[in-house]
């Protein structure tokens, strides 16, 4: 490698650890949005489960159609949350390595997918795609998956329904999970403690019940994306901090290369000169 392609690389590589720079930086920023959307609704999610709690504790939940399970049906739904994008390190890769080991697939299972990796994942299974959201906004869409997801379980066309995201830890880690959405377990919605307020429920506590757990799925959902996302920017924030201080370590390596290859250049050059020099002398 002489010298003007070592100059021409040290170049190219500064290019790139500035996008590499900004992408980390704006990763970032949607990295703490995405929080910030998730602690907004912690207030909200934290009173629905009390009441949920408070109020079940008095109520036979069976009743609910929510609860049951429809064991003559063997049709299992994900809802399968991943990303659009790549270049956040190995965020897809864990979840789908996470679900082939957790999940043995039958030809029954059916995908709603949200994510264009969720999908090439999902063809590469020969899968059914059933709902496919990854060309429109995950959020906005969560009352159209949830609706759909109801009504099918509802009218006893599927069994089960899962979850399947990466949940937010912290800015350097995320968790591969699979949650069971549907039908409820009587576990997901109990404390140990049950308050003693008394509740005047009308027209009854069964039917308020049973709005307050549509609400309480329907949330689950987007909280999953919400904590999917802001896991996805954390990744991206971290794979392009290493790829920033990869390429700084590049350039500083190169550029000893080039000082190096600069000063063989003038010591050749300083020899050639006192070479010629001495052949002038001998000659007079």
């Amino acid at each position: 490698m002489n010298l003007r392609q070592v100059r021409l690389k040290i170049k190219s590589i500064g290019n790139v650890r500035k996008i590499t720079k900004a992408m980390q930086m704006v990763a970032a920023v949607k990295m703490k949005k995405a929080q910030e959307r998730a602690m907004q609704g912690l207030i909200y999610k934290q009173y629905l489960k009390q009441m949920i709690t408070e109020i079940s504790a008095n109520v036979d939940k069976s009743t609910s159609e929510l609860f049951q399970n429809n064991k003559d049906v063997t049709t299992r739904t994900f809802v399968f949350i991943s990303t659009n994008k790549g270049l956040c390190g190995s965020f897809n890769l864990n979840l789908f390595k996470y679900f082939l080991h957790n999940i043995k697939t039958t030809d029954n299972d059916q995908f709603i997918i949200f994510g264009k990796k969720a999908r090439e994942f999902v063809e590469n299974l020969k899968g059914e795609v059933v709902l496919d959201f990854s060309d429109s906004s995950f959020i906005a869409s969560v009352s159209a998956v949830y609706n759909n997801v109801l009504t099918r379980f509802l009218n006893k066309q599927i069994n089960t329904v899962y979850l399947v995201y990466n949940r937010f830890i912290s800015a350097f880690r995320s968790e591969p999970t699979i949650e069971q959405l549907l039908p409820l377990t009587s576990q997901q919605n109990q404390d140990k403690q049950h308050s003693q307020k008394p509740y005047s429920i009308e027209p009854s506590a069964e039917s308020f019940l049973e709005s307050l757990l549509h609400s309480y799925l329907e949330d689950r959902i987007r909280t999953a994306i919400i904590e999917s996302e802001a896991g996805e920017y954390s990744a991206r924030m971290m794979a392009m901090k290493n790829a920033t201080d990869n390429a700084g370590e590049l350039i500083y390596h190169l550029t000893l290369l080039r000082n190096k290859l600069r000063q063989e250049k003038i010591t050749y050059e300083l020899l050639d000169m006192i070479t010629a020099k001495e052949s002038v002398e001998v000659t007079n």
